[in-house]
């Protein structure tokens, strides 16, 4: 492990947020700060129809309503190339999935409420918004279909007709014929059939985007809230615009969330370049609410069943799992890839010696849907420890022992998956026995009488998880001594508010003896950084982190190198603090400010550093939680959660438990409330806040988090990462203690997310009139 000279830094300090005082006293810098002179402004005419065909009439009005520069339509822009999709997984056959059009603006006909007919551009938004209600449009309605279970039934609508179907692709993981081997052997089935509801991301901050040119040279600049510049300019220039790289630049700022859905190109990005082209003047588009609801893409959305064979000591002999997927209405810049990736980690935990997933990928008349927090490891959670729970009851063996049972056992790592990962170390008996012991498991049947005695159903549920993030590659970093004294940390992924600048700055910090303020982040400009993998994945710590601590070590080797001149001492007496290179023990030194105003090759006062990674990391854990549910109205509390979790290294507590918390909240949120609900004519009828419920404080306990964490031998530092796994283990927490309250008190042994009042309202009674 690292050896740092600040102490009050480095690996596993508890060091405040830097980044913190700018944001909440209006010090930051997002995409609606960015005005250049003369901007003008965008808006988007949407769909609101979810299936049509249409023409467009006379375009005068609009192009001279008050303060209108443009107006594009689909041909205006038909030059410019379709919406990428970037990955695609293989089908059985071997063959890759034929990509619909994905036009950056709708020629002749729409296929989802939101779907992008005109960009026009005006002095002000209202003008523009004013502008966008003159352009007639002739609409020929046609049906649609937007529910995710019956897209692949006779007669339904089509999506793209010339298919024949909305069938949109399938995939395998696994090998069929070992498990059909299991099941023939089993002494028990156990089956499930769950709902993997839709939602929408809803960051703070909604997406936005300036373009910029430069009317001498025709160079472009984008700045735009993204989670990494660099996928985005080469989509941008290579796919759409078909322009030389070297012509565009991309910046982004600061980002209020991300949570993946920024990580994409969209819509406006091209048109807003396009149209910055046209009138040799900036263009600005920033997202209302409505556009991001009805534009950006949404999460989850599954359809899934699964059925797991059994020995007589309730030992997991084999799983088959069949997923339909939802794509909306076309594929999305990842969003066939996201079930597969799910796939590959949908045993989880457990020593399962073999497994088959089915993916069945369905177009419908919705919004794209894409990465978000976890894409696709959350929904196999789901899917696999409510099933298990299941098991548990079907069999009699308590919730936790079939878990143990079952586990991978320590001395079998590294361990080999059906779904064709290597998980490298893991201890999962380890977290699940202290999750037990901090809930107070056993002293649950207390609790249960205290909350019966009030009126309430009350239920645990656990689940324990693991998902592959960090994935294989790498992320290089550059560390760099300024003038002044201060240290740069150059580095292509980009913080959405995780806190980067104080992680990536405290390991700086700590080896360079400097306060954590002289340490200053520098990400998401393609003309200052020659390529960056982004953020997502939670891969920014466990690959850009022993980036920026191989630079830094580098770095203060070189300048102890130049300072023991100076100093006529060797270099193994040199250590550097307070600003400073000194002789250890005296006070002969020279300051880092010196050797940065007088070293004449700045090549030595900077070095680089790039760690690579060839297999995923596997951060694990177990959650425990317990709900009170009233049974007048179906309102669900959570009352008590507790979480332990295995990140392998812990950089920064304080920054760990911000993103766990989180990430327990939108799961919760999925859970218990959140739902993006089309009607049967792909009308979204939660396009608002008014309809579709997000979590809030005071709907959260508190939270407890503890880690037992067992080190990666896959990365350089241990570190596992942690971004998306509270998203991944709070789901199937929260909904087996729906389900274990729900069966205690009334038998019901099955409940969908969202686990809305109405929802368990409704089910009570079900019940209690089957039992009359």
């Amino acid at each position: 492990m690292n050896h740092v000279a600040n102490q009050k830094f480095g690996i596993g300090a508890p060091v405040r947020r830097k980044e913190d005082k700018a944001f909440i006293t209006g010090g930051g810098r997002y995409v609606a700060d960015v005005t250049p002179e003369g901007t003008l402004h965008a808006v988007v005419l949407r769909s609101p129809m979810a299936h049509a065909t249409f023409t467009l009439g006379d375009l005068g009005a609009a192009r001279s309503a008050p303060g209108v520069h443009l107006v594009l339509t689909g041909a205006d822009v038909a030059d410019l190339g379709p919406m990428p999709c970037a990955a695609m997984p293989t089908q059985p056959d071997g063959s890759k999935p034929e990509v619909p059009d994905f036009p950056v603006l709708c020629r002749d006909r729409v296929r989802f409420v939101g779907d992008a007919i005109a960009f026009v551009v005006a002095d002000s938004v209202n003008e523009a918004k004013s502008a966008a209600e003159l352009i007639e449009i002739d609409f020929e309605p046609l049906d649609a279909i937007a529910d995710t279970g019956r897209a692949l039934g006779d007669g339904v609508p089509l999506v793209w007709e010339d298919r024949g179907t909305n069938h949109a692709y399938e995939t395998i993981v696994g090998d069929a014929d070992k498990v059909e081997a299991a099941f023939a052997g089993a002494d028990r089935v156990v089956s499930i059939a769950l709902i993997n509801n839709r939602v929408v991301t809803n960051y703070m901050e909604p997406r936005g985007a300036v373009a910029e040119i430069d009317t001498e040279t025709g160079k472009l600049k984008l700045t735009v809230a993204s989670q990494g510049v660099h996928s985005m300019h080469r989509l941008i220039s290579e796919k759409i615009l078909k322009i030389d790289p070297d012509t565009l630049r991309v910046v982004t700022h600061d980002v209020g969330g991300g949570f993946g859905t920024k990580m994409f190109v969209y819509r406006e990005y091209p048109l807003a370049l396009h149209a910055a082209r046209l009138l040799g003047r900036p263009v600005k588009w920033v997202a209302d609410r409505t556009d991001h609801f009805l534009g950006d893409s949404h999460g989850r959305d599954n359809v899934t069943s699964a059925e797991v064979a059994l020995d007589k000591d309730g030992r997991f002999l084999g799983l088959k799992v069949d997923i339909i997927a939802n794509m909306g209405a076309y594929f999305a810049q990842f969003g066939p890839y996201i079930p597969w990736l799910g796939a590959t980690m949908m045993t989880g935990v457990y020593d399962i010696p073999a497994a088959r997933t089915h993916i069945r990928g369905v177009f419908t008349h919705t919004v794209p849907l894409d990465a978000y927090r976890g894409a696709g490891r959350p929904e196999s959670a789901f899917l696999l420890e409510r099933l298990v729970d299941k098991c548990a009851r079907e069999t009699g063996i308590p919730q936790d022992e079939i878990r143990r049972r079952n586990f991978i056992q320590p001395d079998a790592f590294p361990y080999a998956t059906p779904g064709g990962r290597t998980y490298d170390v893991g201890e999962f008996a380890g977290h699940l026995d202290k999750a037990l012991e901090v809930s107070d498991w056993t002293g649950f049947e207390a609790r249960l009488a205290d909350s019966r005695a009030r009126g309430l159903y009350r239920g645990i549920g656990l689940a324990t998880y693991i998902e592959a993030c960090a994935f294989a590659g790498s992320e290089g970093a550059e560390v760099r001594l300024e003038e002044d004294g201060s240290l740069s940390i150059l580095i292509g992924t980009m913080s959405n508010g995780q806190g980067h600048a104080t992680a990536y700055g405290q390991i700086a910090a700590g080896y360079f003896g400097v306060d954590l303020d002289r340490v200053n982040l520098v990400q998401g400009d393609t003309a200052k950084l020659k390529s960056g993998g982004g953020t997502g994945g939670s891969r920014s710590i466990p690959l850009g982190l022993p980036s920026v601590d191989i630079a830094s070590r580098t770095l203060v080797e070189q300048l102890k190198e130049i300072a023991a001149d100076r100093l006529e001492a060797s270099v193994e007496d040199l250590e550097l603090a307070d600003g400073e290179v000194r002789v250890v023990g005296t006070d002969k030194a020279v300051s880092l400010v010196d050797l940065a105003q007088t070293v004449g090759d700045r090549e030595q006062l900077s070095a680089k550093g790039k760690f690579k990674q060839d297999e995923a990391t596997y951060p694990n854990g177990s959650h425990v939680c317990e709900v009170e549910i009233d049974p007048e109205t179906g309102v669900t509390r959570i009352v008590r959660y507790t979480i332990v979790d295995d990140f392998g290294v812990t950089v920064n507590p304080i920054l760990l438990a911000g993103q766990v918390h989180g990430g327990v909240v939108q799961a919760a949120g999925q859970a218990l409330m959140e739902h993006a609900v089309y009607d049967e004519d792909g009308q979204l009828m939660t396009a608002s806040f008014l309809d579709y419920t997000m979590p809030r404080a005071d709907d959260m306990p508190d939270i407890g988090f503890q880690t037992r964490n067992v080190p990666s031998t896959t990365n350089m530092l241990g570190i596992k990462g942690a971004g998306e796994a509270g998203t991944i283990g709070a789901t199937p927490a929260v909904m087996n203690a729906v389900v274990d309250a729900l069966h205690r008190s009334c038998g019901i042994v099955h409940i969908d997310m969202p686990a809305t009042p109405l929802r368990v309202w409704e089910a009570i009674r079900r019940a209690s009139a089957s039992a009359d």
